[in-house]
């Protein structure tokens, strides 16, 4: 029988052969297509290093499938484990090569690279919101634009934010008391205090100009971590071509809206100003050249003993409370002379700021008020020391009395240890990377995913990893400490620039919350259930209870 008269006879035949074609093309393509990623220079380099076994085309990407946040973190944690020996693990996402370093001689290799300074592909998810801003931008640009943003952070800068963090943790403090006696989540207040502190300190602005706007600012900026975080295991939205087509396209175009409309309204409104200064023949003194450079500044040297203020030195060097410098202000003062930055890259600047200060501070001291409040002797003692320094008298703090807060800072530092805001940073190898703690080497394109959670709890660099001690962090034991065992900052050549900052900030923060209330709770620290977003935090909510201390004086 011919096989015309077969098709003709059976026309199924010829229909399923026409609809199994493609599917048996396909097939064969994609089969060679694996056979030669299989084959690649980068697929054996990095089959040798230990992970678990990848499937053709999706690599390791099914392992998380269907997993929420606090899944996935527990996930890649047991990976770690099981695969990396502490030191180095492997995954495929798809044909991508993921390789974790854990040891910190490897990390070193990295961060303190000149070479590898370009982040991950991955941090291609916050252009639409952060530009070519400090934290995305690569080369000569990244480059230009940290020499200018640097001195923004100088130690006289700083000191004029104090007070601002002054009222802005006395606010808080003052918006906590309807909470006494009760649980509640924390979080929701650090991250509302953490807002309001950027929006003046970086912007210039106070919350309380803005009406609403401030709480819609913040609102949109966790959101849009998360839509980030997504967009990192999810695979309808990983890929640009799937992700224009959902409902989270649209969800972050709202967000961008609220969060570049206050960027641009608040940068165009101090530009006018500014401008207007100048025809005016008004130039603002001191100019930020002088403030940074006046050597005359109250740098202390030694512990301040008593209730020194340290703004008598800075009005006498005319630097200080007669003029605020907010991050916005010196930008727009930085192009006036001459820096050469677009009005694009100084919005993009400022909206980087206060991306990486707001949710990286609220976590961090949400998750040191809850360690305080499981560890009522350490609590205690840092509250031994803030009455040391204050007595008790409620007057704000000064930058003298952050010096003095030795106890405090050991603290933040070893919750930055244990609970690291930013629990991993990511690079792209721009060249094949051998390593010193075992005999491998990461092929060139692969992105090296530096885990700070693990490293800070190595076993080989701080006895009993995961006890939250704060003398972990006494001169004795960090002076031989290798530098790349404790980055909570990261480290090298793109470190924080707001490193300072940050702590300056937390430092006043904290000790206004302690000094006015006793921290409690019935939780340990095995109760937490920790998720890895674009930032650590706990998927539980970080849950305490507060008592107001009883006060013999007030001297405001």
């Amino acid at each position: 029988m011919a096989v015309e008269e077969v098709i003709i006879e059976h026309p199924w035949i010829y229909t399923l052969g026409v609809m199994m074609m493609p599917i048996l093309v396909g097939s064969l393509v994609f089969l060679a297509y694996y056979f030669y990623e299989k084959n690649t220079r980068s697929y054996i380099l990095a089959s040798k290093i230990p992970g678990p076994p990848p499937i053709p085309i999706f690599g390791n990407a099914h392992m998380v499938l269907g997993f929420q946040n606090a899944e996935i973190f527990k996930m890649a944690i047991k990976l770690a484990e099981i695969y990396g020996e502490g030191n180095i693990a492997r995954i495929f996402f798809g044909n991508k090569v993921v390789v974790g370093l854990m040891h910190p001689d490897d990390i070193e290799i990295i961060l303190n690279s000149n070479v590898h300074l370009e982040k991950s592909e991955e941090y291609r998810f916050f252009k639409p919101w952060l530009g070519d801003g400090l934290l995305i931008s690569s080369g000569d640009k990244w480059r230009n634009h940290r020499r200018i943003i640097a001195p923004a952070f100088h130690q006289n800068v700083l000191k004029t934010f104090v007070n601002i963090f002054n009222s802005n943790s006395r606010a808080v403090v003052d918006r906590m008391t309807k909470e006494s006696g009760k649980e509640f989540d924390v979080h929701e207040y650090m991250s509302e205090v953490t807002v309001d502190i950027l929006l003046e300190t970086a912007m210039g602005t106070a919350r309380s100009t803005q009406n609403h706007d401030g709480f819609e600012y913040a609102m949109a900026v966790m959101k849009m971590c998360d839509i980030i975080h997504q967009r990192h295991y999810k695979i309808d939205l990983r890929y640009d071509p799937l992700f224009y087509f959902t409902r989270t396209k649209k969800e972050q175009e709202k967000h961008l809206g609220t969060i570049h409309g206050l960027t641009t309204k608040v940068f165009q409104d101090k530009k006018k100003n500014f401008a207007k200064h100048v025809q005016d023949g008004y130039t603002p003194k001191p100019s930020f050249d002088e403030i940074i450079n006046n050597k005359n500044s109250f740098i202390p040297t030694s512990p301040t003993k008593g209730l020194r203020d340290d703004l008598d030195e800075q009005d006498e060097n005319d630097v200080g409370e007669k003029r605020r410098l907010a991050f916005l202000d010196l930008m727009i003062e930085t192009a006036y002379s001459g820096s050469n930055l677009s009005d694009t890259e100084i919005k993009e600047e400022v909206d980087t700021i206060m991306f990486e200060g707001h949710d990286t501070t609220a976590a961090g001291s949400s998750f040191c008020l809850c360690l305080l409040a499981i560890h009522k002797d350490i609590q205690e003692k840092v509250y031994q020391e803030q009455k040391a320094i204050f007595g008790n008298s409620d007057r704000f703090a000064t930058f003298a009395d952050t010096v003095e807060m030795k106890y405090l800072e050991r603290v933040i530092l070893e919750s930055l240890r244990l609970y690291p805001p930013v629990p991993i940073i990511a690079r792209r190898v721009n060249e094949d990377v051998k390593l010193v703690s075992g005999d491998y080497t990461i092929p060139k394109g692969a992105t090296v995913v530096i885990g700070t959670f693990l490293v800070h709890r190595r076993a080989d660099v701080y006895p009993n990893p995961t006890v939250f001690d704060p003398d972990n962090f006494l001169p004795e034991r960090t002076q031989n400490r290798h530098y790349y065992s404790f980055i909570p900052f990261s480290a090298g050549p793109r470190s924080c620039v707001g490193r300072k900052f940050a702590m300056l900030k937390l430092k006043v923060l904290l000790s206004t919350i302690i000094r006015n209330f006793h921290l409690k709770s019935n939780l340990t620290e095995k109760d937490f259930q920790l998720q890895g977003d674009i930032i650590l935090k706990r998927a539980d909510g970080f849950r305490l209870e507060m008592e107001p201390r009883k006060k013999s004086t007030s001297v405001k």
